[in-house]
């Protein structure tokens, strides 16, 4: 049994990313399994070293200890080649020119999580001499194919991949990794049996079941959280400034006060009483985890 945490070091983690947290370690501790850290600093523009650095620093803080080295998603960018050309050698690949205003002025659906699915406009395509120079995107092929899965807390999840997700980037016009790509390679390499994240990624998983069984690889468990959403039920991000760690560490001196509050609004506890990680072991249950979204208001 081998779980995982993998923040994105784009800034610093809010009250969101440290309930997954807290979820993913409690799941992964309580079935005496390992609980590893990766990195995703795939992208170039946005990622720092100094934020992960201080990702790691409050994770320590919080009492989240992880196993083994820390993974760096920036480190392992011969492991995406092989594996893209792998797929490319299936013929499973294509070159796609389009623009960002091209995919968003296509008439296809808006899921939930706020997607445009790709209407396959350059599937087919061929690289040819002229649009060698021509920065395009790597895009995988997917089937008219029903994918169902298990959720460990949503339960039976059913997505068509040509029509709730269609064809998606491997790799970006800039050159970077998209992260469908990364997550697929380095879930499978590192061992992951499961998968703890917000349910705003349920549409992503059918599109890793299927990326995992093209390239051989087992699947991992897979269970989504609701989200911690503010008064106008929008979710927490890192422009919340006050649910950021920096501001909760400056406020609250003890992290134990932090993990009981979320462990209140995880159901764990009946009211937001201050405890170490370790002593809520014996009484997580994800039939305590609510499905609905979380109303966050400021920790007091």
């Amino acid at each position: 049994m081998v779980g995982r945490f993998a923040p994105s070091p784009t800034g610093r983690m809010h009250l969101g990313n440290v309930f997954c947290a807290l979820l993913s370690w409690l799941s992964a501790k309580s079935k005496g399994g390992e609980w590893r850290l990766r990195i995703e600093d795939l992208d170039p523009d946005r990622s720092r070293r100094d934020f992960a650095l201080q990702l790691m620093d409050d994770l320590q803080w919080l009492g989240l200890s992880w196993d083994g080295e820390v993974v760096w998603q920036s480190q392992r960018f011969d492991l995406y080649e092989q594996y893209l050309r792998q797929l490319q050698d299936l013929g499973l690949t294509y070159p796609c020119f389009c623009s960002r205003a091209d995919i968003m002025a296509t008439q296809a659906p808006h899921e939930t999580d706020g997607r445009v699915v790709y209407a396959g406009t350059c599937r087919g395509k061929k690289l040819d001499e002229m649009a060698q120079n021509t920065p395009f995107a790597t895009r995988f092929m997917v089937p008219n194919e029903v994918i169902t899965f298990q959720d460990g807390h949503y339960g039976e999840q059913s997505v068509n991949l040509s029509q709730h997700c269609g064809d998606y980037v491997l790799r970006r016009k800039d050159g970077a990794w998209a992260y469908q790509l990364a997550v697929v390679v380095d879930d499978a390499l590192m061992g992951i049996t499961e998968v703890v994240r917000g349910r705003d990624l349920l549409l992503s998983t059918p599109q890793q079941l299927h990326l995992l069984r093209t390239l051989g690889f087992e699947s991992p468990n897979y269970f989504h959280h609701p989200l911690l959403v503010n008064e106008n039920g929008q979710r927490l991000c890192k422009r919340d400034k006050g649910m950021d760690l920096s501001a909760l560490r400056e406020k609250h001196k003890n992290p134990d006060e932090i993990v009981g509050f979320l462990a209140f609004l995880a159901g764990l506890l009946p009211s937001p009483t201050p405890i170490k990680p370790q002593d809520l072991l014996s009484f997580f249950s994800w039939q305590k985890v609510p499905k609905k979204d979380i109303t966050c208001n400021n920790l007091k």
